[in-house]
């Protein structure tokens, strides 16, 4: 019998009625490299729930294929993208932004996220520079929501970085890998339209949502010139493009996206009050991620019998470990969490 997993949020097939979409549409013909009917389909869907008409929107296999491909597209040769630390393209993308010749600028991370005061001090120490021309120039800011430690953005504090963004012509990307799930958090106060209002690109995520796999990048102003053929160069047009347009025709078909995240949150919420009545200390999140600090002799016994992910050591007695809750998961996932904690 498998164990209980709460490694990640990917780690389980498609949701059953984007699976169900998949079957019903798998026997018609269509039209490929982002013609088909169903990705146009998911674009008029998408356009609807981010209230942008005149949104660009393509689709992508993965999350860091999106990534290198906008942030290059998005960036003159010369220039850099700033990100903190620990974002996702710093840390966990196998320098994809620098093998397209792109210097990732690493600010402070302030539990995953960036703070305006430190990105506008950056720029205008970098500017008042004299030799600021002999450096890879920031051209773009890279966020995400929420963030790689499970922490989301406020309005206010996007809106900051905006202005930031603004004031010195840089763009802003957000990376949306999991974005359903920081939009439906209880604490989130930012909309999907709101944010394409406050951001130059974004995407939003599909496989860490529900889908086989697949991300869904939306320009509200519109699309840099040329970045259809920009994407077929990086490797990442898709021929059987109906692979996620069908995905993601499903996902924003009667909410399922938003239901899919407030169902993983809820049980993010329950997994959350079975560690705190066991008496185990956890990170501040209001997302699917959940951070408990466990002693280093408790993680191998209770990984016998639920799956999670070790994330970094405390100190030498006591490790961060994370469980992430999906649309797959289910109470009796909880239950087999709860009892395996009494056996400790």
């Amino acid at each position: 019998m498998n164990k209980p997993s709460f490694e990640s949020d990917y780690n389980n097939g498609a949701h059953p009625e984007v699976l169900r979409h998949l079957m019903d549409t798998n026997g018609e013909s269509s039209q490929s490299y982002g013609y088909d009917e169903w990705s146009e389909s998911a674009r008029v869907k998408i356009r609807q729930a981010c209230e942008c008409p005149d949104a660009d929107v393509f689709f992508f296999a993965g999350g860091t294929q999106a990534n290198a491909t906008v942030i290059d597209a998005l960036l003159r040769p010369y220039q850099a993208v700033i990100a903190v630390e620990t974002a996702h393209i710093n840390v966990h993308e196998s320098g994809a932004v620098e093998a397209s010749g792109h210097k990732v600028i690493a600010l402070a991370s302030h539990e995953g996220r960036m703070w305006a005061s430190d990105l506008d001090n950056y720029l205008l120490r970098f500017f008042a520079d004299p030799t600021w021309e002999h450096m890879a120039v920031p051209g773009m800011v890279y966020v995400t929501m929420p963030t790689e430690q499970g922490t989301i953005y406020k309005k206010e504090e996007i809106d900051a970085i905006y202005t930031v963004c603004h004031e010195h012509g840089l763009a802003l990307y957000i990376d949306g890998a999991r974005l359903g799930y920081g939009l439906m958090a209880e604490e989130c106060d930012i909309s999907l339209p709101w944010l394409a209002n406050h951001s130059d690109a974004f995407y939003i995520g599909g496989t860490k949502m529900g889908a086989l796999c697949g991300e869904a990048v939306v320009f509200p102003k519109g699309a840099p010139k040329g970045f259809f053929t920009h994407v077929k160069a990086h490797g990442a047009l898709l021929a059987k493009s109906r692979v996620a347009g069908v995905q993601f025709d499903a996902l924003f078909t009667n909410e399922l996206y938003f239901r899919i995240a407030n169902h993983a949150l809820l049980m993010a919420k329950r997994l959350r009050v079975i560690f705190e009545e066991a008496g185990f200390v956890l990170k501040d999140s209001p997302t699917n991620q959940q951070f408990v600090v466990l002693g280093n002799d408790m993680v191998e016994r209770l990984m016998q019998q639920v799956l999670f992910e070790t994330w970094e050591p405390i100190d030498e007695c006591h490790t961060l470990c994370r469980f992430v809750t999906s649309w797959a998961t289910t109470e009796a996932d909880l239950e087999a969490l709860r009892v395996a904690l009494t056996r400790l």
